[in-house]
This record gives structure tokens, C-alpha cells and sequence, in this order.
């Protein structure tokens, strides 16, 4: 039997379940289930009945489709609770043979060691580099010898509450977290490339209620931030402006939406049906642009000040990558470029095979993400002895043997 890995990405917008195999090469998709999301808003629980039976539904049409019944996930996790800080751990090197991985995990639990409310608790620890008796940027000092060992940690934090939330509607679906995973490092696992980690670069997914933010220079996660706003802040507008109904103004924001105002015919005109009109009326695109490119230059206003207070802004020389279901609208790189004055890519997963045409889309990006990052912190995890860090230096080629099993066969008990 092959190992197989579950994703689950819980999202404002949507709920989407991935069973895979993930190969050194490729991610082979066996299953999928996508449904609408219910009792999230901007990353947060807001009705846990409504959210356990949306992932329920999500769940069984990947058990379906895959002829596996899940029973561990992957879990995508963002909001505005979500806190990061940098932090310093200090060790002494005892062993005659050179740093080995107990001294990584001490240096580790050493930066772990900060005053954190208790009602917050740390998701993850992403070293970002080491120092050796002085010498600075050590990427992997595994058997090197020295005396003093030096780890900068990226320490990101949530709210306990609302992570005991998530997990509850979670196994109330009947599936038990593996781990919880931010969404701009299942984002970056999924669309970034190893020169743009290397040269500086931060991944802006765009959510329905979230934009998140994860920033990479040499190799690795140096800062991390969500931002409440996403793109159901512009589909609020087109309500408010059209009066119409929240799902019409979605369809209206995907089919004539565009973030440039100066690239719609100003005579091209389309039909609506407002609240009380009792039938269509026409509306001018341009007038509908320009709503949203105010928005959209609004929120890069947005991610270009949490770069700027991040102090890595003059450091990101490969610019951004953006992804997520809301960066599909027309003319969005071109505003996003404006407003951040740097390079910009729009980005979808990649090296997808098997059942994967409905995931062909930067909308699920955290989502395929999710499964390659939540093996890889597997594996670190189980090789530091559980500190829960993300090493540097692991290869997916390792990840495969030994995995324990997320699925069932389908016709077997659970």
C-alpha cells in the first residue's frame, strides 16, 4: 500500500479535503473533495455546527472519490490571531564529535523559552540560522565542531481558543489533526522555487477573508503576518454600491471585475438585478473598476506597511509571489506591482498528477501545500525528538519511508 498524506484546508470560502501521495517529483492526487465553506469568517470559528458539517461534507467526497476513509489530516490554520516573534537560543557544546541533533533540539527549546500569554500558543519554530563559536549564517552545523551554539528562531504563536475551536470541528467530522499549518507556509511549500526563497521573497495569499504573508530570505521563514482583509472586503462593496445579494456581487467581482480601471472599455456596460428593481439594470464596468481597484490598492497598502514593519523590505530581491482564489481577478499583479514597487508573479501549484485538474489553481495553493510542509515537519519532528521545528535541510526523498498510515482502506472499520 502506498503512503498517502491528507490535507485539509478550512477556509472562509471554501473547504477543500486533498488525499495524495507525495513523491519526490510530483504530488499524485487519488481523492478530492471541495464544498463551500460555513461558520468561518476571516479565519476564525464563528459557528461550530455549521463548520463541522461543512468539512464533513468536504471529507466524504474525498473518502469517495479516493476509496480511503480519512482519519488524520493536515489542518490549514490563519486568522488575526496569529502572532509571530524572533527569538535567540544559547547552548554549550559538550560531545567530542561535533554539533549532533540533540544540541540543535537544546538550542531550539532554548529560543522556545519566551514569556507568551497563556492564552496563546506556539504553532511552530522555523530556525533561520545558526552561529558556531561566532561564525554567523551556519545553515546546517550538524557535525561541525565548535563550543557555542547559536540558533535565530521564527516563533509563530495562535490563540489557544481558537485553535481548540478549529480542532473540535475538526474531529467532529470524525478526523484527528496531525498538525496544524499556517497558510503562508503551505502557500510558499507550494508555489515558491528555490532561488526566490534564496534571494529574498515574500508569498501573499489572497483568501476570501484573510491575506497572509510569509516572508522568505536565504533559504527560510523570516517573518510571518495575517492580515484580516481579503477578497470578500471587495465582494462587500459591490453589495453595498449594486444592492444586491453577496453571491451576486461575487459572480459580478469574477466575471466582470477587473483591478484596473483604465484597462475596461469605458462604454462596455453589463445587466444587474438590484434588490427591489424587479428587473436588470445596466451598469458601466469602469464604474465597477474603479470600486475595485480603490480596494485592491487599499489592501497592497495593507501588505506593503506589514512588509515595511517587518525591516526586511529592502531585502526582497526576487519581489512577490501572489496566490490564493482572490489574486485570480484581472489587473490585480498589475496594482500589486504599483503599490509594493517591486517585482510581482502571480503563482498556482505546480508538479500536480492523478485527480488533480480541479486543484490546478492558485485558490489551492495552501491546500496542496499543505501536504509536502506537513511531511516535511513530520519528519523533523520525529528527527529533533519533537521539538516541532522545521529543518532547513530535509529532502521530500526522505520523507516516505516509515510514514504512518492517515487512511483506511474504505471497506475496512475505522
Amino acid at each position: 500500500m502506498r503512503d498517502l498524506a491528507v490535507a485539509l484546508d478550512v477556509g472562509t470560502r471554501k473547504i477543500c479535503t486533498i488525499v495524495a501521495e507525495v513523491r519526490p517529483d510530483d504530488i499524485f492526487v487519488v481523492g478530492v473533495g471541495i464544498e463551500p465553506s460555513a461558520g468561518m469568517r476571516k479565519g476564525v470559528v464563528s459557528d461550530m455546527a455549521q463548520l463541522t458539517a461543512a468539512i464533513s461534507a468536504s471529507v466524504h467526497k474525498a473518502e469517495k472519490s479516493s476509496g480511503f476513509d480519512i482519519a488524520r489530516a493536515f489542518v490549514s490554520v490563519a486568522g488575526s490571531h496569529i502572532a509571530s516573534v524572533n527569538s535567540r537560543g544559547v547552548v554549550g557544546i559538550t560531545g567530542q564529535r561535533g554539533v549532533n541533533l540533540d544540541d540543535l533540539e537544546r538550542a531550539l527549546e532554548a529560543a522556545r523559552a519566551i514569556a507568551i500569554p497563556h492564552n496563546r500558543e506556539v504553532l511552530h519554530i522555523v530556525p533561520r540560522s545558526y552561529s558556531l563559536d561566532g561564525q554567523e549564517r551556519v545553515r546546517s552545523p550538524l557535525g561541525m565542531h565548535g563550543f557555542r551554539l547559536e540558533v535565530e528562531a521564527h516563533i509563530i504563536t495562535a490563540s489557544s481558543t481558537n485553535i481548540a475551536n478549529l480542532e473540535q470541528s475538526v474531529e467532529g467530522a470524525g478526523v484527528s489533526v496531525d498538525r496544524f499549518i499556517l497558510n503562508p507556509l503551505a502557500s510558499g511549500e507550494a508555489v515558491l522555487t528555490e532561488q526566490e526563497r534564496e534571494m529574498g521573497v515574500v508569498v501573499i495569499d489572497i483568501g476570501g477573508g484573510t491575506t497572509d504573508l510569509a516572508i522568505y530570505i536565504e533559504g527560510t521563514v523570516w517573518h510571518t503576518s495575517v492580515i484580516p482583509v481579503g477578497g470578500d472586503l471587495i465582494t462587500n462593496d459591490i453589495t453595498h454600491w449594486m444592492r444586491v445579494p453577496f453571491d451576486v456581487a461575487e459572480a459580478v467581482k469574477i466575471h466582470y471585475g477587473h483591478a484596473l480601471q483604465r484597462a475596461v472599455d469605458p462604454l462596455e456596460k453589463f445587466l444587474v438585478e438590484p434588490f427591489g428593481e424587479g428587473m436588470p439594470i445596466e451598469v458601466q464596468r469602469s464604474a465597477l473598476a474603479e470600486i475595485i481597484e480603490l480596494r485592491v490598492s487599499e489592501l497592497f497598502d495593507l501588505v506593503r506597511k506589514e512588509i515595511k514593519r517587518s525591516g526586511y523590505d529592502g531585502l526582497l530581491r526576487a519581489g512577490a509571489v501572489i496566490t490564493g482564489g482572490s489574486s485570480q481577478l484581472e489587473g490585480l499583479r498589475e496594482v500589486a506591482a504599483r503599490e509594493l514597487n517591486f517585482p510581482v508573479r502571480l503563482a498556482r501549484p505546480e508538479r500536480l498528477t492523478g485527480m488533480a485538474d480541479a486543484l490546478r489553481s492558485p485558490a489551492f495553493s495552501t491546500s496542496v501545500g499543505l501536504l509536502r510542509l506537513g511531511l516535511q515537519m513530520d519528519v523533523a519532528a520525529r528527527t529533533t525528538a519533537g521539538t516541532g521545528a522545521a529543518l532547513p535541510a530535509l529532502k521530500i526523498g526522505s520523507i516516505l519511508g516509515g510514514l504512518f498510515r492517515r487512511l483506511l482502506p474504505a471497506d475496512q472499520d475505522r
